[in-house]
């Protein structure tokens, strides 16, 4: 029984490592998992549920041929140009920017914004696993009342007040096709959190008249509540097979919030076979005043506002003799904050003189000697107020 327990012993000393003297925890690398292999546990996902599935058009084929036999002479004829190297060369030379934006749309520029939407998770709160690449180029143009217009790209900030009314929207489109357009917010019902609120949906357009349209839902302008930062709110256009009836309630301005509830996901999975995304821009938004007057005057509700409730800071009871303890510091902790603010701004309101020019600062604050028979704390106190450090600043 002792050799069967010494045996045991001995081999569970074996296992256990020792680093100078002493035993670290747990197992031996042979026998452990390697970081790897710990992390593709971790970060395992199901492929079914996780495979991309592209649910946009097709690009279309153009013929690149003659393109690229044009792009060539243009580059040599520009190569050959001495006077077009000399204004480069000086940062004078000048483009059309129009060229250049129509350019990009029709090269790099819906990848690119495919790639933006990906990273603000417009498509994974969308469309879960679907996504689509905007060959359609969607303008969309808030009308700002004073002769100029506020654009809707891929994430800018567009402020609620500035988005009050329902924008112009502009796409290139035949008048025989037949197209819905669509206004969710991703990140602002109240009381759903994987729910979506529709603010403007509008269906069988005709070419891009989208006045025209059947509007099922009235526009609803942005509310981003108070203390939830930034909202996004994405414009998405779908190309209809024909004409439809969307099994949506209609929704006026009037109505209540709650019947805007939405879910795009299952929305688009029922009607997927009748219309296919096209177009898309999104913007942010974040709370202003008038989000407040929308609540109060529209809805006749109380707006809700998140804060975040700090606890008040733990102190422990208060000792006869503090040790190794600023005076001052340890005997404020147990006074209230507005008398001692309220000491500091007194102090700041003594030598102020409303007909006389304040006093220049000290220009070596730290080189003017204190009294000798001033108290080490008392030095300190003297010393952060001349810096202007610390409570000072609160004032």
């Amino acid at each position: 029984m002792l050799n069967t327990l010494r045996g045991a012993l001995t081999a569970n000393l074996q296992l256990q490592q020792i680093r100078c003297a002493h035993r670290i925890r747990g197992k031996a690398p042979i026998f452990c998992r390697t970081i790897k292999e710990r992390l593709d546990e971790l970060n395992y996902k199901d492929e079914l549920y996780t495979t991309r599935i592209d649910i946009g058009l097709p690009r279309a084929k153009k013929s690149t041929e003659g393109k690229r036999i044009s792009r060539l002479d243009h580059l040599k004829k520009n190569k050959a140009d001495k006077e077009l190297e000399q204004l480069a060369r000086n940062n004078k030379l000048e483009i059309d920017l129009n060229e250049a934006k129509k350019e990009w749309l029709n090269t790099l520029g819906p990848q690119h914004k495919k790639q933006i939407a990906d990273h603000y998770g417009v498509f994974e709160h969308l469309y879960g696993e679907g996504y689509f690449v905007p060959y359609l180029n969607l303008e969309v143009l808030y009308d700002l009342k004073n002769g100029s217009y506020l654009p809707v790209y891929t994430g800018n900030e567009i402020k609620p007040a500035e988005a009050l009314e329902y924008p112009i929207v502009n796409y290139e489109s035949d008048d025989s096709t037949l197209w819905t357009l669509a206004l969710t917010s991703l990140d602002g019902h109240l009381t759903e959190s994987n729910k979506e609120y529709v603010h403007w949906l509008v269906a069988n357009i005709p070419g891009n008249a989208v006045e025209k349209g059947d509007t099922i839902v009235d526009y609803l302008r942005p509310i981003p509540l108070k203390g939830t930062g930034y909202h996004r709110y994405a414009f998405v256009l779908y190309k209809q097979e024909g004409k439809l009836s969307y099994d949506v309630t209609k929704v006026t301005s009037s109505s209540p919030l709650e019947d805007r509830t939405f879910v795009t996901r299952e929305w688009y999975q029922k009607y997927q076979d009748e219309i296919t995304p096209a177009g898309l821009a999104f913007f942010q938004t974040n709370w202003d005043a008038t989000v407040r007057e929308f609540f109060h005057d529209v809805l006749q509700s109380k707006e809700p506002v998140y804060e975040y409730d700090f606890p008040k800071p733990y102190h422990r009871p208060q000792e006869w003799f503090p040790r190794r303890k600023a005076f001052n510091i340890y005997m404020d902790k147990y006074r209230d904050p507005k008398q001692i603010n309220k000491e500091y701004l007194l102090r700041k309101l003594k030598n102020e003189d409303p007909f006389k020019t304040p006093p220049p600062p000290l220009q070596f604050p730290n080189a003017q000697p204190f009294p000798k028979n001033m108290p080490s704390w008392l030095k300190l106190h003297e010393e952060k107020i001349r810096m202007g450090w610390g409570r000072i600043n609160e004032v």
